[in-house]
């Protein structure tokens, strides 16, 4: 290709040193003899374009200095510069912008000023005008097929990266949404197989003696156990194409159901107290589920590790732009720190919150007993957009 054009661009040198126009209004042309100087000067020239773009910058060189030695021989008629804005050309599309405004303007400065310096031609004659037009045209046209060019490799990149992190993108949100069916599930299941073995237990007990008490306590065991179910279906729910019928329609629970909750754990013989100052908030779907599942977890393990004779307290308080849910008790609390291997309670407590931008403290009560406080933002960044909307 490369040779290919440099024998194009000999063969318009040599008509242009073997023509000249003549007549006043120079629209006439005739032949005229070659001088040999001029005749090397453009094989020269031609010859050094093969190698443009090994070595763009030597070449650039090359051309330039035969331009100004035809300048310096006083035969005008042999256009070697086009050998130059050629080089200059292909400098421009293989450097940056700065460097071809360097490059460029030497080159213009040289070679114009070379041939209006010493050209036999008068400085402001229109062959010299025509050395400065072509060679910034050169430079502008490398320039640009440079920037094309790398806009054009830009999207091709950006498309190539885009194909390649879909797949991983496509993994880390089945992992994601994996993670909290997981979380919704331990919290269901925590809760209510607790409650159930706690009644079962009971039942046991008072089987023989207090047949009522054990009548009761299987009921508990019986709404425990159809609670557990329904959640659980809900919950499963979320993972049917969407194809499959009758998807679950009851909402997820809030904390507008925080005193039936505190009223199975009574049913189960756990003192709950409940104190609340949120009157009147309204609080988004997923810190209204996560402040009810931390509430649940944490009588959860107060049910399972504080003992029989613990007493549990729950108070929600709205603080400014947040909502703060403090569970205490006053039992031993020597097992509720999550051991290694062990359950995921606190765990996954912590990545609720954590999710929704908020905070969450656990450990031991000096004297005795648990705490678990967690601060949640009142409005999420979704939330907050929508309320922007018009």
């Amino acid at each position: 290709m490369d040779a290919g054009l440099a024998a194009g661009v000999l063969v318009c040198m040599v008509a242009g040193s073997l023509a000249s126009p003549h007549g006043p209004e120079g629209i006439s042309w005739e032949l005229r003899t070659p001088d040999p100087l001029s005749l090397v000067l453009v094989i020269l020239g031609a010859a050094a374009l093969v190698f443009r773009r090994r070595a763009p910058r030597t070449v650039l060189a090359l051309a330039g200095g035969l331009s100004v030695a035809e300048s310096v021989t006083g035969d005008p008629r042999a256009p070697v510069v086009m050998c130059a804005v050629v080089a200059l050309y292909t400098v421009a599309s293989a450097t940056d912008r700065p460097t071809t405004w360097r490059i460029g303007l030497l080159t213009m400065t040289v070679l114009t000023g070379s041939a209006m310096a010493v050209g036999p031609l008068p400085w402001y004659a229109q062959e010299n005008l025509a050395i400065f037009a072509w060679t910034g045209i050169g430079a502008t046209a490398g320039d640009a097929v440079r920037s094309r060019r790398a806009f054009v490799q830009a999207i091709r990149e950006r498309a190539e990266r885009a194909e390649r992190t879909r797949e991983e993108e496509a993994r880390r949100r089945v992992a994601e949404e994996r993670l909290r069916i997981a979380r919704d599930l331990h919290d269901v299941v925590a809760h209510h197989i607790a409650l159930v073995n706690v009644q079962a237990g009971v039942a046991a007990h008072v089987m023989d003696k207090r047949p009522d008490q054990a009548k009761e306590a299987l009921a508990h065991v019986r709404e425990a156990s159809r609670s557990a179910l329904g959640e659980l279906r809900a919950t499963v729910g979320l993972l049917r194409q969407s194809g499959d019928p009758e998807a679950p329609t009851e909402p997820a629970p809030g904390l507008d159901r925080l005193d039936e909750l505190a009223g199975t754990f009574r049913n189960a013989g756990l003192r709950v107290e409940v104190a609340r100052t949120d009157e009147g908030t309204d609080l988004p779907a997923a810190v209204d589920l996560a402040a009810y599942r931390i509430v649940q977890e944490a009588l959860t393990n107060v049910q399972k590790h504080a003992g029989t004779e613990a007493c549990a307290e729950v108070s929600v308080v709205r603080v400014g732009p947040h909502i703060e849910i403090t569970v205490l008790d006053d039992g031993s609390g020597e097992d509720q720190e999550q051991a290694p291997g062990g359950g995921h309670g606190l765990l996954g407590m912590r990545e609720r919150v954590t999710a929704l931008r908020g905070t969450l403290t656990t450990g031991p009560r000096y004297g005795g007993g648990f705490r678990v406080h967690a601060i949640l933002p009142v409005k999420t960044r979704t939330s907050a957009a929508g309320d922007g909307l018009p």
